[in-house]
């Protein structure tokens, strides 16, 4: 497919753009094509969820030429979209109506807030991604101290999973972002 541009000449649409919306588009439909009891408004957040998800990677990818710092900055926005997703289809701290869950706002505003410190640059954006991931990991341990997850052992194992799980993609976008500051 191809665009015109600004000097109005033509250029090609990369593939990675055509194979990006188009996954998402596939995921949006999936449900539909599984049967899946999802009302209307479920489609629309999910369509708000992956267009947002896609917007960011696209700015992402004008924001830089540099490979690592594109991987640092989608494994941050596929970290957020999970986390979203997650936590409004099943909850990771008990069931998804649980308040509890509110607290992962918190560290997405954290990584929101660092990046926009870090005027998106890859030492920044290290540093912050880092935050988040001690945010998510402190939310964890609030968690577990204050028992807001799931009683007994599904509580201890959500968490400590939950926490993981997203604080080591956290941290592996602050890496990322470190090795393409370097």
């Amino acid at each position: 497919m191809a665009v015109i541009d600004s000097d109005g000449g033509m250029r090609r649409t990369p593939p990675w753009r055509i194979l990006g919306w188009g996954a998402a588009g596939t995921v949006l439909l999936l449900p539909l094509l599984v049967g899946a009891p999802w009302s209307g408004s479920d489609y629309g957040v999910m369509a708000l969820l992956l267009g947002g998800a896609g917007l960011l990677l696209e700015l992402a990818a004008r924001a830089s030429g540099d490979r690592t710092y594109r991987a640092g900055a989608g494994v941050a926005v596929v970290a957020a979209f999970l986390l979203l997703w997650v936590n409004g289809a099943v909850g990771v701290l008990g069931d998804e109506d649980n308040p509890a869950n509110l607290m992962f706002v918190g560290v997405l505003a954290i990584a929101l807030a660092g990046a926009f410190v870090a005027d998106f640059r890859p030492a920044g954006m290290a540093r912050a991604m880092l935050a988040t991931a001690a945010a998510q990991l402190l939310v964890g341990i609030v968690a577990l101290a204050a028992g807001l997850g799931s009683p007994g052992y599904a509580g201890l194992y959500e968490v400590v999973l939950g926490t993981g799980v997203f604080g080591g993609l956290w941290l592996l976008s602050a890496g990322l972002f470190r090795r393409a500051a370097v």
